[in-house]
């Protein structure tokens, strides 16, 4: 695909221009917002709820390369009782979502797409004016990255990367521990993406079969298999890092005090996705795709170190047989949260070497978020997280207020992609990481979740 041909402005200018990151998009605020989609597959299709849910907006427009997209959404809509919207594309028309860009009575518009896609989509749309609310990640080059922030400082558009891990309930309500200083001076944290996605990479190519139904990807595949695969053919590198930076970004205030200083990463050999199409029932020896060779370890693990000590560890972990998990822990010089056994240790409140059971402490720092919300959430996507992070998008927006995760969020978290990359690409190498703030880091106050509004 050619993305369009943006002029990147000079380092001092982009000081200069840095703080329009800031600058909400309307002339005042707005009780009402027209919305459009791009991209109705199965994620699209899951972020439908809490979009529709919402009495203060308006879904006016969807888009999508693929008839089935199309009309698994519109059956969805239809059931939610709400007007369908006007369709875009459904014929393979890859350029079809420029023409949905082209309606001037957009507000905003969801990006939900193939990665490769996200970052000329967000361009085009804040060109056009329209605050983008962009699923992860943001770009694929580091390139991609540097892009979509010239275009936001030069257009002044709002745009907010979706990560709703930051708005799960656990990771606010240790966030509240940290703030109330439960852990001390923060030290260290780890984080990552522990998920095994071998049955999303591969199946059978059956829309009714979208999980663990077989080997197939690319043109036979279904949905993420289309596309997604292709990745981890062509890539080594920690391919999805916001799930478990963003909370930890918000832990340490990333861009509000505190910055990324370097970045590393190590890749492990690569067997998982060969063994899968190997053992599956409907794989073998002999299935052509068994002859693939996979660029993407089986682990990568990606170290940071922060402007103010902190070290973080992420490991991405999705080719292999396990449980989900996302690993998160953070500890300081009081003591130190671990969700995946769900436990607290806190110097002079827990029994010396003991752990405490975490529920207790999720209950007494429940974010209020949550104590307000939790009812409202209740049956979307992913826990409820989906409701708050469309919830946070669409809040800000009609406020006429700053993202919440706002564009240098955005490019620093999604930015570990392509330096890990790098980095493994170059011996393991220890990288500096881009000030996407151009110094503005120093001065920016925290402004994510500081209280029950979004």
């Amino acid at each position: 695909m050619k993305r369009r041909d943006f002029l990147v402005s000079s380092a001092a200018a982009g000081v200069a221009t840095a703080a329009s990151a800031l600058t909400p998009g309307f002339a005042k605020p707005r009780s009402r917002l027209k919305v459009a989609m791009i991209g109705t597959g199965l994620r699209g299709q899951s972020q439908l709820g809490p979009i529709l849910s919402r009495d203060d907006v308006e879904l006016v427009a969807i888009c999508d390369t693929q008839r089935v997209m199309l009309d698994m959404a519109r059956a969805i809509i239809g059931k939610s009782g709400r007007r369908q919207p006007k369709e875009y594309g459904g014929n393979g028309d890859p350029n079809a979502w420029r023409k949905l860009l082209g309606r001037t009575d957009l507000d905003a518009v969801f990006i939900v797409t193939p990665w490769e896609w996200h970052a000329p989509m967000a361009i085009a749309a804040m060109e056009a004016k329209i605050a983008v609310g962009c699923e992860v990640v943001a770009g694929i080059t580091l390139q991609d990255h540097w892009d979509v922030l010239r275009a936001q400082q030069r257009t002044g558009t709002p745009y907010m990367l979706l990560e709703n891990v930051c708005y799960r309930r656990d990771v606010l309500a240790a966030l509240q521990m940290v703030r109330a200083g439960l852990f001390g001076e923060l030290i260290h944290l780890q984080a990552g993406y522990q998920h095994d996605l071998r049955g999303v990479r591969f199946n059978s190519g059956n829309p009714a079969e979208p999980y663990d139904s077989g080997v197939e990807y690319g043109a036979k595949g279904f949905s993420e298999a289309q596309w997604r695969t292709q990745h981890a053919i062509d890539r080594n590198g920690d391919l999805y890092p916001s799930h478990g930076i963003g909370p930890c970004a918000m832990y340490t205030n990333i861009h509000r005090g505190n910055r990324f200083t370097h970045i590393n990463s190590f890749a492990s050999k690569s067997r998982g996705l060969h063994d899968y199409i190997v053992k599956h029932p409907k794989g073998g020896p002999n299935h052509p795709n068994a002859r693939l060779k996979f660029k993407l370890g089986d682990l990568i693990t990606t170290t940071l170190r922060c402007e103010n000590g902190e070290t973080i560890i992420l490991q991405l972990d999705t080719c292999l047989p396990r449980p989900y998990s996302l690993g998160f822990r953070v500890q300081g010089t009081d003591g130190l949260w671990m969700d995946l056994n769900k436990s607290v240790h806190i110097e002079g409140r827990s029994e010396k070497h003991r752990w405490q059971d975490a529920q207790a402490y999720y209950d007494e720092y429940d974010h209020p978020l949550w104590r307000k919300y939790a009812q409202q959430a209740a049956g979307a996507g992913h826990g409820g997280m989906d409701w708050f992070v469309v919830h946070a998008f669409i809040e800000a927006l009609k406020a006429d207020e700053p993202m919440p995760i706002d564009i240098y969020d955005a490019v620093a978290w999604s930015a570990i992609t392509p330096l890990s990359e790098q980095s493994i690409a170059e011996g393991y190498k220890t990288l500096e990481f881009p000030d996407f703030t151009e110094g503005t880091w120093k001065d920016r106050a925290p402004i994510f979740a500081l209280n029950d509004r979004y």
